[in-house]
């Protein structure tokens, strides 16, 4: 008698013989999607074309399944997941396992270079066209208040949309549920208009490469609360100063707003990841995207009516001086409608980019992402770039690379140290 312990409380017993016996882990744990049938989904037409035929267990009489393992939390991950954890569960489920002719199992690995391609590009691409549009309107309508409100409303929308019609499983609203949002919002709220006051008074590509010194306050603030880094980790974020700072001292559009627009945005996401890995823990059933659109509607409650108080007075006569600008409303109202889609399908993208790639891949995609965003803007506005600017903007971005790979390792470590004890 062959005994397995699939959960943490049942047990399946096989009789020994000559056959074959298909597993699904799902007819076991019903929290597990079976992945053996592909389910479409709705809310991202794409990336369900990337989904690869996910596992079928099987085993002969004579050896155990492989890679079977309790769940383990990802709240630990706090810079390279937005809100502090990936979407999808962390259940180490095999890919693929067939017998060979020895009566030992191989683990099949499917070719993910397409998959990755199409995966990074419909990430890369919306988060382009959001930061060109975004630009673009700022540049002829300097009213970031409004435009970060109306990106807020756009993706509240679009999420209500989803759950009324049930193309997104909408997620139990309680007391408690939302009063954990409140803090998580405000702190949304905060990098996102940071990060739009920043983006009208600089250079896109400027604000970036200060945004990429995310990790530094990150490492910080996780510090002051009780977390422990390696040494590796703290020698990672010298070139992120040292890059951010040459960047800074020789960019050509140098605003002091831009400045600090950028590093209390870096404040506000990095206060948002932690204080959500605290309050949240109790509601990991929620997936990254509900979580996200939630927070849209809350931090659109927060942000508007101080939207109204700040610039309210100025909106009329701006737009006028807008549609003077660009002469054709309609060019105005199809640049800030963009800017409100692509902000919301980026986002929406790098949860769906979670649950296809591991989190190693997603931080250093992330990274990559802003090498992407920052030629491209630099491409399309022709901003000037002297040669000591490009190379602090390298040396940050490199550094960024560094700090993602650092913490990667000193996650596994913590992870594989919390299965021992359990086990």
């Amino acid at each position: 008698m062959l005994t397995f312990n699939l959960l943490p409380t049942s047990t399946v017993t096989f009789s020994k013989s000559n056959h074959k016996y298909l597993l699904n882990s799902s007819l076991f744990d019903p929290n597990l999607p079976n992945r053996n049938h592909y389910q479409p989904n709705p809310n991202f037409p794409f990336l369900p074309l990337l989904k690869s035929n996910r596992t079928r267990l099987i085993r002969s009489s004579s050896n155990p399944i492989p890679g079977i393992s309790h769940p383990t939390s990802n709240f630990n991950q706090i810079s390279r997941h937005p809100f502090g954890f990936s979407p999808r569960s962390t259940s180490q489920i095999p890919r693929s396992v067939s017998e060979n002719g020895d009566g030992d199992f191989e683990v099949a690995k499917p070719n993910k270079t397409l998959q990755l391609a199409l995966v990074f590009g419909l990430w890369y691409f919306q988060n382009i066209v959001f930061n060109i549009y975004n630009k673009k309107v700022l540049n002829i309508f300097p009213f970031p208040w409004l435009l970060a409100s109306f990106q807020l409303f756009v993706g509240s929308v679009w999420m209500l949309f989803l759950w009324s019609f049930k193309l997104q499983p909408c997620p139990k609203i309680s007391k408690p549920f939302v009063i954990a949002l409140l803090g998580p919002a405000l702190f949304h709220t905060i990098g996102h208009i940071s990060a739009c006051v920043s983006f009208s008074k600089v250079a896109v590509s400027f604000t970036h490469v200060i945004k990429s010194s995310e990790p530094v306050f990150s490492v910080i603030f996780s510090s002051f609360l009780g977390d422990s880094y390696p040494l590796k980790v703290w020698l990672s974020i010298i070139p992120i100063v040292m890059g951010c700072s040459l960047a800074a001292i020789t960019e050509v559009s140098f605003n002091f707003q831009g400045l600090w627009g950028a590093l209390i945005s870096n404040v506000g996401f990095v206060l948002r990841n932690i204080y959500s890995k605290r309050s949240l823990q109790s509601f990991k059933e929620v997936n990254g995207l509900n979580l996200y659109g939630w927070i849209s509607v809350i931090s659109l409650i927060y942000l508007f009516p101080v939207a109204v108080f700040v610039e309210g007075s100025q909106w009329v006569s701006g737009y006028y001086r807008a549609i003077d600008t660009i002469g054709k409303p309609s060019v105005f109202y199809l640049w800030v409608i963009l800017s409100g889609v692509f902000y919301h399908l980026y986002n929406q993208s790098s949860y769906q980019a979670l649950d296809e790639i591991s989190p190693l891949t997603f931080s250093v995609g992330n990274t990559m992402k802003r090498v992407v965003v920052i030629v491209s803007t630099v491409l399309v506005f022709r901003n000037p770039v002297r040669p000591l600017n490009a190379l602090g903007s390298a040396i940050a971005v490199l550094g960024t690379f560094l700090y993602s790979q650092a913490t990667s390792k000193k996650t596994v470590k913590k992870n594989e140290g919390e299965e021992k004890k359990s086990s």
